[in-house]
């Protein structure tokens, strides 16, 4: 390991410190971003002031949704505010609370919704995701830990028989947009997994989707990695940021200060006032509040990640048990965990198997997911490449992860040829950029 990246970690003790990058957020997308550039041979200093890859990182689905290139929402939202508002266990909820501070991010959203900005923001998705799992196979891969990841496809089940011209309506829909749908009955699921329930009438089967078996674990494997390759990580909240002559100076809440030539801004749900004193933007970034349910006693249940059309929530197999995830909550970040919220995920799997889940030792969670309102992330780099981007991506944080390392990568070395060779193109970052925000 070079000296210069051991004098970061004894300067950490003091009251300023030299980096060639600062890493701000120590998520899923910071870390696969801290580990690029330290392999980049940048001297790569990572805040966090939780645990390194904790919080929606370690509590999401699991589920590699590179399927999903549509928007958060649609025009139906609209019919679904009264019951937003009033059903507190519904799949969408908007804490009555919070509706003054949620209305300008909901009137944006809405705004997106026009044919222009939606089709936008569905072709912006779907450039990252048609990347995204050859982006973590590659990674992965590079670890030589491919066995983190079962691209082995994924389903999405209905049970009502007047949902199955929905389900083909939006099979076709997939199509157009160059997702490999693959339309099943029931009888050929439950023979991929035999202990769903003959109420499962049929479904869509995405080939090239997948899973990793434990999120916390890809995480953790990704900060070894790094460390490996000479980055620090710190325990810190950053108070203040600004760019200066020289390059970036932040001050931590302790009083540290921290000198560096660019700073990484990927703190998730966290990342708006930051990004304010940093670009002198103000990004319009709201938050979903996600649950999970973990059921220790249930790793045989699923041989790969299925979805509910109908009960709109997600079930993925993991190393730990069977994950149930998947409602959405808009209460911002100060407002308790409605906790019955994630026991509610068991009441919605009762039926779609043959017999009921066992919910002995399961845990509940709820995790932040960084959302801004045309369901794109900001990928960029601003003020003469001091300052680097990558926040925002809703709940294809993990989907999106490795790409979006791949990109800032490249951000960092001006666009010049990365030293990690990559199997994948890299998107037009136009649909990313912070400027349509300022």
């Amino acid at each position: 390991m070079p000296d210069s990246k051991n004098a970061i970690n004894s300067a950490t003790d003091s009251q300023s410190t030299d980096a060639d990058i600062v890493v701000v957020g120590a998520g899923i997308v910071g870390v696969a971003c801290a580990l690029a550039l330290s392999r980049e041979e940048q001297r790569v200093l990572v805040l966090d002031e939780e645990e390194s890859g904790m919080g929606a990182s370690w509590g999401n689905a699991g589920h590699m949704a590179t399927e999903q290139v549509f928007p958060i929402a649609d025009a139906s939202i609209l019919t679904h505010l009264p019951r937003m508002l009033m059903d507190p266990m519904g799949p969408l909820r908007l804490d009555w609370r919070y509706l003054p501070q949620a209305l300008p991010w909901f009137s944006r959203l809405l705004w997106n919704l026009r044919p222009k900005p939606y089709w936008a923001s569905v072709a912006g998705i779907r450039a990252l995701n048609e990347r995204s799992l050859g982006a973590w196979q590659h990674l992965l891969a590079s670890l030589d830990r491919s066995e983190l990841l079962k691209a082995d496809g994924s389903f999405l089940v209905y049970e009502k028989p007047e949902s199955q011209d929905l389900i083909t309506a939006l099979c076709s829909r997939m199509s157009h947009q160059g997702v490999d749908a693959e339309a099943w009955h029931g009888e050929a699921i439950r023979e991929r997994a035999p202990k769903l329930s003959e109420r499962i009438l049929g479904g869509l089967f995405f080939p090239r989707t997948g899973h990793v078996v434990d999120p916390g674990n890809v995480v953790n494997t990704l900060i070894a990695a790094a460390k490996h390759h000479g980055a620090i990580f710190v325990r810190e909240h950053l108070a203040t940021a600004e760019t200066t002559a020289q390059g970036v100076k932040l001050v931590t809440h302790s009083g540290k200060r921290i000198d560096t030539r660019k700073v990484l801004l990927a703190a998730g749900a966290h990342s708006a006032p930051l990004a304010r004193q940093l670009t002198g933007v103000k990004v319009p970034l709201d938050t979903e509040r996600g649950y999970h349910l973990m059921l220790p006693k249930e790793q045989e249940r699923l041989p790969v990640a299925v979805t509910s059309f109908e009960r709109r929530f997600i079930m993925t197999p993991m190393a730990e048990g069977l994950r149930l995830a998947g409602t959405v909550e808009f209460a911002g970040l100060q407002r308790p965990a409605r906790m019955q919220r994630a026991w509610q995920l068991h009441r919605l799997s009762q039926g779609l198997f043959k017999t009921d889940l066992d919910v002995s030792d399961a845990t509940p969670w709820m995790g932040f997911r960084p959302s801004l309102p045309d369901s794109l992330p900001i990928i960029d780099s601003v003020n003469d490449g001091k300052v680097l981007l990558a926040f925002g991506h809703h709940h294809l944080g993990l989907t999106q992860a490795a790409i979006t390392a791949d990109i800032i990568s490249h951000l960092t070395n001006h666009g010049e040829r990365s030293k990690k060779n990559t199997s994948h193109s890299l998107p037009d970052l136009m649909p990313y950029r912070l400027n349509r925000f300022s």
